[in-house]
């Protein structure tokens, strides 16, 4: 095989499986709780620290892993953290207990953080013009089809191995990966730094995007009445706002502040909050709202990635080609906008549009009712189209936007600013959104205690089972789910318009 096709297998196989690892155990995460016992935690901690555990540390630590591979070598970083993640994923399968099992996630999350930032630093240090725009096309349809096939894949293995297998199949990835990166990655490094890492600049803005991460991840699960989601928060936004003010006053900051001098770079960045953002809330809504208050099965809602992921997978290699030739400014304009179109035809589903109720053990009910072609697929399609235009034509525009030497740490910026956008995007819009949900059901419903445990379970925003209510309280609980989704998808499309106008005003023209 060509050495550069063995550059793109490590890169793809290593940052793949920090994408696969996360649907994959979150398949497995019933029965982990189910069958591993615990002391000091409960279930309900344990199941939320096992995700968000692993995510928070991860997203804490991208920086420091960018600034650790331009300093130290992209290629030695990226094998320890291959190494590191093949280990903790072994000690992860045979933990005894849910306290275990929990630490080692968190070790697992430090290792991840070392893969993502290193993967597009190394193709950008490995090609170049057109030829990276493509390379970057195939990482995202690699890591695409990974994300894609997690859940299929992990459940059939979960339900006849069991859920330790949701960690001991990274083994055989990261040996392959691992193989690639020693044999045929070269390294590469900013040749230009004397001086060492910036360790205090790398706590400090661990603490920043840790905090904001964790915070809102915890805020949103305990639905924001936990005073330690709100500490995180404090903390994160104290040290996000020091940490510029440290940047300057460094010999050697982690994060270059010539890199802002950048307006691409600037702008990337602001496009990827706003996208990433939309796309964390649509994703994370849409499941809840078409299986909480439509009533689809959890099969039915899990095929609805189908479209998306396949066309992902798909198209991104040809996108990410045409944009290394082309420029990325015009598919990051107009696949936010297809996105945007998307999401508008959802906003007309109605709250009786009929429920897909697909079963493994009833073979004709995986035919979708008539329904879903006309309120669901449509989005799915609009959608699928504009995210696969976004995915390698923002990973081009960033990696282009900077100098090759600070290739780890501009990656890791932007990873960041992902990973930080999506909570606290979300975390906003739930707030906004359950204020609005209970303010209807109380004009419709005005008798109704919402001081009642029974008709707070029966009434949670957008995943609202009517057991305990009349069927008119039901309806009016099921129009008040509905019209809190539909503002939702409302603000996503203004998130997805904002981003795609910034884009076209502030990256250039690609010169014929």
């Amino acid at each position: 095989m060509n050495p550069r096709n063995w550059i793109l297998a490590a890169v793809a196989l290593g940052s793949g499986i920090v994408f696969l690892d996360g649907t994959i155990v979150n398949v497995a995460l019933p029965r982990i709780v189910e069958e591993l016992p615990a002391t000091f935690v409960s279930t309900f901690e344990g199941q939320a620290y096992v995700v968000s555990g692993y995510l928070a540390v991860l997203s804490a630590l991208l920086i420091l892993a960018g600034g650790l591979a331009d300093v130290y070598g992209r290629r030695r970083i990226f094998a320890i953290g291959l190494v590191g993640f093949g280990v903790t994923s072994v000690l992860c399968g045979l933990s005894p207990n849910l306290e275990l099992l929990i630490i080692f996630r968190l070790a697992q999350g430090a290792t991840g953080a070392l893969l993502v930032p290193g993967a597009l630093a190394i193709i950008t240090a490995a090609f170049e013009g057109p030829e990276r725009g493509r390379a970057f096309g195939v990482w995202a349809s690699a890591t695409s089809g990974m994300t894609l096939i997690g859940p299929v894949v992990g459940g059939a293995l979960v339900d006849s191995i069991g859920w330790r297998v949701a960690f001991f199949i990274n083994v055989p990835l990261v040996l392959v990966a691992l193989y690639a990166t020693l044999r045929h990655v070269p390294e590469s490094r900013d040749e230009t730094r004397t001086g060492g890492l910036d360790w205090l600049g790398s706590a400090v803005v661990a603490l920043a995007v840790g905090g904001l991460a964790f915070g809102a991840i915890r805020g949103q699960e305990r639905a924001w009445q936990d005073t330690i989601a709100f500490i995180a928060l404090g903390v994160g936004v104290i040290a996000a706002i020091a940490f510029p003010f440290l940047m300057v006053k460094r010999r050697y900051p982690l994060i270059p502040l010539d890199l802002f001098r950048s307006r691409e770079f600037t702008v990337i960045n602001l496009s990827t909050f706003l996208i990433y953002g939309a796309l964390y809330v649509t994703f994370t809504f849409q499941v809840v709202f078409l299986q909480g208050t439509l009533g689809y099965t959890a099969l039915a809602a899990g095929l609805l990635g189908l479209p998306t992921g396949l066309l992902l997978t798909l198209l991104s290699t040809r996108v990410g080609s045409l944009a290394g030739r082309l420029g990325p400014r015009p598919f990051l304009v107009a696949g936010p906008v297809l996105m945007a179109l998307g999401l508008a035809w959802q906003v007309r589903i109605p709250a009786t549009s009929a429920a897909w109720r697909a079963s493994p053990g009833d073979p004709g009910s995986f035919l979708p009712p008539a329904d879903f072609l006309v309120d669901v697929l449509p989005t799915l399609l609009l959608f699928g189209v504009g995210i696969s235009l976004v995915v390698a034509p923002l990973t081009t525009a960033l990696m282009d936007s900077i100098p090759s030497r600070n290739a780890g740490i501009g990656s890791a910026f932007n990873n960041a600013v992902s990973r930080v956008g999506q909570p606290l995007v979300t975390a906003v819009l739930f707030i906004a959104i359950t204020a609005t949900f209970y303010g209807a059901v109380s004009e419709a419903i005005p008798r109704l205690d919402f001081d009642s445990a029974e008709v707070r379970r029966a009434v949670a925003p957008l995943n609202s089972p009517t057991a305990e209510l009349s069927d008119e309280e039901a309806t009016a609980v099921r129009n008040a789910s509905a019209d809190a989704y539909r503002s939702a998808m409302l603000v996503n499309v203004g998130l997805l318009l904002a981003g795609a106008a910034v884009n076209a005003m502030g990256i250039r023209r690609r010169e014929p």
